[in-house]
């Protein structure tokens, strides 16, 4: 697909639309596996090419009558933050924050209110994060736990990906 074609709206200003075609675009350009436990809810691969969604996160959220697919914000979270870290070299902390004000914004860009989406992540998260790993991609890249000195996840990353 030509770049181009990806660009469907124009403006000047901060907009909803440019920010939807954004959103697509991130998410053309990338894998995505619901296969792996993935502690933080996500992740990507070390050569960026793969979004790595845990496998027991819901995929839809309802909210006011509509669905949402969640995949498409948590892999603008994820772009965006690796692209960070790998490009820019910035800390895990730094490219994880500018990472969730893109992914909020992608969120309330869609009609979606920030507050039910983190309801949501917040509500999994915990149990993801203490899930018994048992499936884990080789190439998850372990930069967010190694920044983050979480250094039993870590642990137990390594210890499940072999």
């Amino acid at each position: 697909m030509k770049i181009d074609n990806e660009v469907p709206h124009t403006s000047e200003e901060v907009d909803d639309r440019v920010l939807a075609d954004v959103v697509t675009a991130l998410y053309r350009r990338v894998n995505i596996s619901h296969d792996y436990d993935i502690p933080y809810i996500a992740g990507y691969s070390d050569d960026a090419k793969t979004v790595y969604i845990d496998r027991h996160l819901p995929r839809t959220l309802s909210w006011r009558g509509r669905n949402f697919r969640l995949a498409r914000f948590l892999v603008t979270h994820e772009v965006v933050e690796k692209a960070l870290l790998d490009e820019l070299r910035l800390h895990y902390l730094h490219a994880h924050q500018i990472a969730l004000r893109a992914e909020r914004d992608a969120v309330r860009g869609a009609g979606l209110a920030w507050r039910a989406y983190q309801r949501l992540m917040k509500a999994h998260e915990k149990p993801i994060d203490q899930e018994k790993l048992t499936r884990v991609p080789a190439d998850l890249d372990l930069t967010p736990y190694e920044d983050l000195d979480d250094f039993r996840t870590l642990e137990r990353l390594v210890r499940a990906a072999h």
